[in-house]
């Protein structure tokens, strides 16, 4: 039995899968390429995540694409 949670993809990933998927863990947020689900993890704290989310719905980060 896995007792992970799931890992959470965006639905506006494009149709060939370049997407980044996350999953809330106890304390933290994980995020990883969607394409390489055995690679690297970024672990961030919720809080970081959290200012991250902000940041991205106040277009802080709009330039970068």
């Amino acid at each position: 039995m896995n007792d992970k949670p799931e890992w959470i993809k965006a639905s506006a990933s494009t149709a060939s899968g370049d997407c980044v998927e996350m999953r809330a863990m106890d304390g933290s947020v994980q995020v990883r390429d969607s394409k390489n689900p055995r690679g690297a993890v970024l672990t961030v704290s919720r809080d970081e995540f959290g200012a991250w989310l902000r940041a991205a719905q106040h277009q802080e980060f709009d330039g970068l694409v």
